[in-house]
Formats: C-alpha cells, structure tokens, sequence
C-alpha cells in the first residue's frame, strides 16, 4: 500500500523537521518546503494527499498560496497550521480555502488526529481510477484489465498507482523514486525500469493496446493516446 503524502510548508527548520518526522514516524511520507513559492510549486507539480501551510512564510505568504492550491487543485485538503490564531485570521484562512486551521502552539496528537479526519474525508470521494480498459479500486487495491484481474507486488501496485494518478502526463525516473520509495533519486540504480519492465509484463503483454510508454530522454508515460 502507497503511504499517504503530505507536504508540510514551515519556514521555521526546526519546527518543519519536527512535523515531518513525526507524521514518518506515523507511516506517512512527508516532505517539507520552507516558502511560498516552493509551496505552489510543489503542491501542483506533486501528488500530495494533504497539506500542512505555515501562513507567514517568505517569498509568498499563505494566504496567497491558499488559491493558487484551490484553482488548481480544489480537492486537495490543506490544514493551515499557524501562529495567527485570532478569529479574524481563522475567518480569513478558512475564506481563502483552507479545510481546517489549528494555532501554534500545538500538540502533535491534535495536530495528527486533525489529519486523520481531512485524509478520511478526502477517503468518502471516489476509489476509483481508470484508463481505457484498466481500472484499480484503491480501497480494496483491486486491478483488472479488460475485467481480468492483476496480481501485482506491492511496489508494482504503488508505482501503478503513481502513474494512474499523472496519467497522460510524463514523469521521470525521479519523481518515480521519490514518491514510490520516498527516496533521493540514485543515478546509477535502474530500480524504476526494473519494475516498469514488471509491470509492463503484467498490463500489456497479453493486451494490443499498449498503456506504459517510454518518453525518450525524460522517463515514462500512463497513457492510451499517441505518447
């Protein structure tokens, strides 16, 4: 099973570091930006389950980075997590769209159960994802192909999952690792061919339309259209 991904925006190190081993230490993967501009561009470019947002943060503050999350991604649950926890900055934080706002300073058991309840909120939306004629039910990690079930390891499922969640978009080999293993990319390790070659095995050998494409130069593509 994927762990679930939150990206934690904290400018303070200390305090960032201290959400994202906690919520490790919890079997989330976790990883930290330290400003707003960062923020934005790793909440779009990446597949986050859930965000924590710091609202004082350099470069762009949170309440700018809030709609920029929600235009382009509005089912994404973000938990402003804050030093500014008067009413007015609860009124304005929840306004600009976060789901749920928690003042510093705070406990990490609240900090976690508020989690729990936004990612079992997000849960209630569709487990289903689908391309032509493969679909994967994420609840039951159930994934069939023309209704014939496939038995795939568990990183073979994750990595599936990754490339079913960016379908019809290019990803690299380095995305790859780090949101299916969540480590630091090894240039010399050929971890992600070897299971998209699994994979590939397992999708679209006894199938005639290919569905995992090799992008030349950049990594690989989900996609039943012309890569």
């Amino acid at each position: 099973m994927t762990a679930m991904r939150i990206l934690v925006v904290e400018d303070e190190k200390k305090v960032a570091s201290f959400i994202r081993k906690g919520l490790q230490q919890e079997g989330y993967a976790a990883d930290a930006v330290h400003d707003g501009e960062e923020a934005i561009h790793n909440a779009i470019s990446f597949d986050y389950d859930l965000v924590v947002l710091d609202l004082m943060l350099p470069k762009r503050s949170g309440l700018e980075v809030l709609p920029e999350i929600r235009r382009r991604k509005p089912k994404l649950p973000v938990l402003v997590l804050t030093a500014k926890g008067s009413l007015e900055d609860k009124v304005a934080g929840l306004d600009a769209g976060a789901d749920d706002y928690l003042a510093k300073p705070f406990a990490f058991a609240e900090l976690s159960a508020r989690i729990r309840a936004l990612l079992r909120r997000g849960k209630q939306q569709s487990t289903r994802l689908q391309l032509a004629d493969l679909e994967m039910d994420t609840a039951t990690h159930e994934v069939r192909r023309a209704g014939q079930i496939i038995d795939l390891k568990q990183k073979e499922y994750a990595l599936l999952e990754f490339l079913l969640r960016h379908a019809h978009r290019s990803v690299t080999r380095t995305m790859i690792v780090e949101h299916v293993w969540d480590i630091h990319f090894d240039s010399v390790s050929n971890v992600v061919d070897v299971h998209i070659n699994s994979l590939r095995n397992k999708i679209d050998r006894d199938f005639d339309l290919p569905l995992i494409h090799t992008i030349r130069g950049v990594g690989y593509m989900l996609t039943d259209r012309s890569a």
